[in-house]
């Protein structure tokens, strides 16, 4: 509380992208669920909105960077728009230019401004091609616990609950029709291709998954190539079915929040998913959990990492954007049948 003894209200920005956005939710459900006077407002894209539906005391306000908010007349509008709120805090979980910007804005009014420390430097120590320091590095969920602890509100992450399933709209039940059959879901695709498993493999792993008759598989994706690309992929099989470009993000983590499992990439789905506490089993090609972007609380055996015997470089970069030369096959080194055999491991009572 300030020293009137009212509610606190903070400010927290974080703009993108969709998985470093999704790994917020934790955090924000340990600050309401520990801090009952305090109310939160998200500053974020407009297409990340529903990423918070599910947390109470929370609400959003659009950052429009390419319109209304671009350049520096853009965020001083912002900044403008938000001074009626009269924030008693900011938790800049960004830390990039605009809001940086926005820092100095907020400094004339001397409203506390804490920023994430996103531990540049010893990122590039795990990830440099010559000494490399392989340890694993503090998690961007504690990086973000870690900002409000700055300002005064420390949080146990212990505390910390999923959120609630999200019921089925008419929509969402139509495209997916209702049996006894577990729901799995697969999102085949990331940023880049080095955090990518083979489609190829991904083909393996559902025609393994489709013959056993006892699940139902549901491919999530995004851009028009991999809308294309699923619709090709689950064609052939009758328990598959291709979500891609048919539903909104609200629509998705319907879906998402009834599944009994997620294949994922190092990629955002695998951050929506644990979200709402679903079992979520990834797959790591250049990246590696090391980095401090594994799914919150989910087991380390639900990873599947290459073979970095083989491979003594991984990994290679944080984003998965850097593939060095002989690198272009690391996935291929996750065999399908030890994927197959890690979600049965889930699925099977």
């Amino acid at each position: 509380m300030d020293k009137k003894g009212k509610p606190a209200h903070i400010l927290v920005i974080r703009l993108s992208a969709m998985g470093d956005v999704a790994m917020t939710v934790p955090i924000l459900s340990a600050i309401i669920r520990e801090y009952a006077e305090v109310e939160l407002t998200i500053l974020t894209k407009k297409s990340f909105i529903p990423i918070f539906s599910g947390l109470e005391r929370v609400q959003v306000y659009e950052a429009d960077v390419k319109k209304r908010h671009k350049g520096l007349m853009g965020l001083w509008r912002l900044y403008q728009e938000l001074k009626p709120f009269k924030f008693d805090a900011v938790a800049d979980l960004h830390n990039v230019l605009r809001s940086r910007v926005l820092k100095k804005y907020f400094a004339l009014e001397k409203i506390p401004f804490a920023q994430i420390n996103k531990g540049r430097a010893d990122k590039k120590a795990l990830t440099r091609v010559k000494n490399k320091v392989f340890e694993p590095l503090k998690t961007t969920h504690q990086r973000y616990r870690d900002v409000f602890e700055q300002l005064g509100y420390p949080v146990e992450m212990p505390t910390v609950k999923p959120l609630k399933r999200l019921p089925l709209s008419k929509k969402v039940l139509e495209l997916v029709e209702q049996d006894t059959k577990k729901w799995v879901g697969i999102a085949p695709f990331a940023a880049h291709e080095g955090k990518m498993y083979p489609l190829h493999l991904t083909q393996k792993v559902v025609d393994i998954l489709n013959n056993t008759n006892e699940y139902k598989i549901l491919l999530f994706g995004g851009g028009a190539s991999e809308v294309e690309k699923m619709q090709h992929l689950a064609k052939p099989y009758s328990n598959v079915y291709s979500m891609a470009g048919k539903l909104n993000l609200s629509e998705e983590l319907e879906l998402i929040s009834n599944l009994d499992v997620m294949l994922s990439m190092d990629s955002g789905n695998a951050h929506l998913a644990a979200n709402y506490g679903i079992p979520v089993v990834t797959l790591w090609g250049v990246t590696h959990p090391y980095a401090g972007f594994y799914p919150f609380n989910q087991p380390m055996e639900n990873a599947l990492m290459a073979d970095r015997e083989k491979y003594p470089l991984i990994p290679t970069s944080v984003y998965g954007n850097k593939v060095p030369k002989g690198y272009d096959a690391v996935m291929e080194s996750i065999k399908p049948q030890q994927v197959v055999d890690v979600l049965l491991n889930i699925l099977k009572p």
